[in-house]
């Protein structure tokens, strides 16, 4: 009862605009009555009304070798890999043209951490097309895909400063998971025993960086890869002091693990469904003002759960290629999601890769490229339908 009682009375603050605690975010997570919901969707609907964005996208996997070794990532290539992606620029600007005629927005880069300083492969590839490092070739590439009327969002794990001051130039944001703040995922036996990248202290520096920078950036929480509750209330709250700093942070994703077959954790178990949905709605109170989102092709029976806990974005749907991180969970049809967001009483729109209320941290150059497409601070329609 007194769990309950506290519960009532955290929930009620945080509807009157006040700031829950960490403990009390805890508690709320223990009780999980109804009325989590209930205020979470209440406080998605008072500051993001009835509108649900979506990034149409087309995925770049430009190099999957990687310095790092997560227990679940399926991403990873290895030298001789069926699966080994190393792109150059014939095959960059081929899937630009692709992606323009499929009315994609959003060129989303994507690379392994650093390959060029663990494999002499990506070192052979860069040095081949005349670069140092990938972050070089990203940029080349990100200033082609802007050229050709797409904005690029990179994923490149932890850059250096002056790599995001390049990138700055063409990508309209950045993505970077923080997945959680907790070093303990990092001891060994742990998912990020073997990734010196996703280490609390170096992802955390990385997003000061961009914060320091003025770059919009999304990042998040990875949910189900033996962490606790308060491990990702802390990360959470974690994202939330980067913000409250910085003002940078764009979105904040919730993904729900899923195993993959050719991972180390292929024999866990996907997590828990009423867990995920319970968290999303607690990242909602502890930041009722941010953008939350799920990924919709991990979760592809529960849209209408998701926007009742809280989300008001499905981040990016490829309608030309596949989800490269998540290889067995293809994107749902666009019009599939609409019909789903529409049965629920919620809107759908286009955003792009970056959002309305973080243009003024893009440069001249990117603002005007943006001011050519958009609508109330959106994509016009008939850019991307």
């Amino acid at each position: 009862m007194k769990t309950l009682v506290h519960e009532t009375e955290s929930l009620n603050r945080a509807l009157d605009g006040r700031q829950i605690s960490r403990q009390e975010a805890c508690e709320i997570y223990d009780a999980g009555s109804g009325d989590l919901y209930h205020t979470a969707e209440s406080l998605r609907r008072r500051y993001k009304g009835r509108l649900v964005t979506f990034s149409k996208k087309a995925f770049f996997n430009v190099v999957n070798l990687c310095s790092d070794s997560c227990s679940y990532c399926t991403y990873k290539a290895g030298p001789g890999d069926s699966k080994l992606s190393l792109m150059d620029m014939r095959q960059v600007k081929e899937l630009i043209r692709l992606a323009k005629g499929s009315r994609c927005v959003e060129a989303l880069f994507v690379t392994g951490e650093r390959p060029e300083e663990r494999y002499g492969e990506a070192r052979r590839w860069l040095r081949g097309m005349g670069f140092v490092s990938t972050a070089e070739y990203l940029a080349h590439a990100s200033e082609a895909a802007l050229e050709a009327g797409l904005f690029p969002h990179t994923n490149a794990g932890n850059l250096h400063a002056e790599e995001m001051r390049e990138l700055q130039k063409t990508n309209v944001s950045i993505g970077m998971m923080l997945e959680n703040i907790s070093p303990r995922l990092a001891e060994e036996g742990m998912p990020h025993h073997l990734a010196a990248s996703k280490r609390p202290e170096a992802r955390t520096e990385a997003l000061r960086t961009a914060g320091r920078l003025k770059i919009p950036v999304t990042t998040g929480v990875l949910i189900g890869i033996g962490e606790t509750v308060a491990e990702i209330v802390d990360s959470l709250f974690a994202i939330k002091g980067l913000h409250d700093t910085y003002g940078n942070i764009q979105e904040i994703i919730l993904q729900n693990f899923q195993p993959n077959p050719d991972t180390a954790m292929r024999n866990a178990p996907a997590a828990d469904g009423d867990h995920f949905r319970r968290m999303v709605a607690l990242a909602r109170i502890i930041m009722p003002k941010a953008n939350l989102q799920i990924p919709p092709n991990l979760s592809p029976d529960s849209y209408r759960e998701f926007l009742s806990a809280g989300i008001n974005d499905w981040g990016g749907i490829s309608p030309l290629t596949p989800d490269h991180v998540n290889p067995g969970f293809a994107w749902p049809e666009i019009s599939r999601v609409d019909g789903h967001c529409a049965d629920a009483g919620y809107d759908l729109r286009c955003r792009f890769p970056v959002y309305p209320e973080f243009f003024c941290m893009t440069n001249n150059r990117l603002r005007e490229k943006i001011s050519e497409m958009e609508d109330g601070g959106l994509v016009r329609e008939g850019y991307w339908r």
